[in-house]
């Protein structure tokens, strides 16, 4: 097996009586993107800070590349962080913040220069060394950045919302760059955000943190079509969260009463007990459906639509009195009109049996 770029045993960080991070473990194998994703205050920024040196752990340990550094400072570990305020000095010129990191590295002038010419290449700013950073843009700005960080050729690259101040055109010109620029160096990206669709366009790994604690972890198409617990199934874009009760199990299958009628899950849960499942707007159906791989949902009262360009968003109410609310996307030329009824369906792999 390969060993991993970087691991964390069982690491907390105590605020006083303010948990963090609370015994977090987490092995990141080389070469990967991992995103750790999560809202504000769920502890993702300070676990990046514990990697990077910025924070010291209250428990626990920290490895990079196999080296113990749970103790080290930032300056003496094989990593590298790029902050969302750029972090750049005013005073110096482009190529003179990249190469500032390079000679504090003790890299020879003649190398520093190579360097740094091939990451201005690299992140599209060639011939751009010597103006200064207050000639550039935002975005140029983060290029910088991210360049100097680059150029140290560090074990792993940390990245604190470095994409967080940009604008929308431009940040997601910078996540497809982001992207390009990992598989071409092939370093260890490890990314904080709260924004989910970034998460997913950039990551190889999703790590969602919530309340210090990993709550579910995986490439982005599983978080976000199998998601594991509520949290993760409500955090990651929208979903319908249907309440119901456990009812038979057989081959692996959970049969569920729920308002909107009997409904099978993939899964486990306890007789009787009350469970939730997961349906996404774009996996509800208009239709009855047919056959053995859809399930009926019964016919809802359509209470708004909203037109956005791919898709129809409809909102509807289902199941019996009308009191489970439902949201769709639906093809955007659906026939589909406010105070009228649709039949709706979903196909029986979509539906997801969640955790508490």
């Amino acid at each position: 097996m390969t060993a991993p770029q970087v691991e964390l045993r069982t690491i907390s960080k105590h605020y006083g009586p303010v948990v963090a991070v609370d015994d977090v473990s987490l092995s990141i194998t080389p070469g990967e993107f991992v995103v750790l994703l999560g809202p504000s205050g769920s502890g993702k920024t300070t676990i990046l800070s514990m990697i990077g040196g910025f924070v010291t752990p209250t428990s626990g340990e920290v490895f990079i590349a196999g080296q113990l550094v749970t103790h080290l400072p930032p300056a003496k570990r094989p990593s590298a962080t790029v902050f969302q305020d750029y972090a750049l000095f005013p005073h110096m010129t482009v190529a003179g913040n990249i190469g500032f990191g390079l000679s504090m590295h003790k890299v020879a002038k003649p190398e520093r220069k190579q360097r740094t010419d091939s990451v201005l290449g690299m992140v599209g700013l060639e011939g751009m060394g010597g103006r200064g950073v207050h000639e550039l843009s935002g975005g140029q700005r983060q290029r910088v950045a991210l360049a100097r960080a680059i150029a140290v050729q560090p074990s792993v690259l940390l990245l604190d919302e470095p994409l967080g101040a940009l604008d929308l055109k431009i940040r997601r010109q910078m996540q497809e760059e982001l992207t390009g620029i990992q598989r071409k160096i092939g370093t260890t990206f490890i990314h904080v955000t709260h924004d989910q669709e970034e998460a997913m366009s950039i990551a190889d790994i999703i790590v969602v943190i919530n309340h210090g604690k990993i709550e579910d972890m995986g490439p982005p198409q599983r978080i976000y079509r199998h998601p594991t617990t509520c949290f993760v199934a409500s955090f990651m874009g929208e979903s319908n969260v249907i309440t119901g009760t456990a009812r038979a199990r057989q081959n692996g299958e959970v049969q569920v009463d729920t308002p909107l009628g009997n409904l099978r899950a993939e899964g486990d849960a306890e007789e009787g007990t009350e469970v939730h499942l997961c349906l996404r707007p774009e996996q509800l159906r208009l239709g009855p459906g047919d056959g053995d791989e859809t399930i009926s949902l019964g016919s809802a009262t359509v209470s708004e639509t909203i037109f956005q360009g791919n898709h129809l968003r409809v909102r509807a109410q289902g199941g019996a009195n009308n009191q489970v609310r439902l949201l769709l996307e639906v093809e955007p030329d659906a026939e589909v009109v406010a105070g009228r009824s649709i039949d709706i369906h979903v196909r029986m792999k979509d539906i997801v049996l969640l955790k508490d």
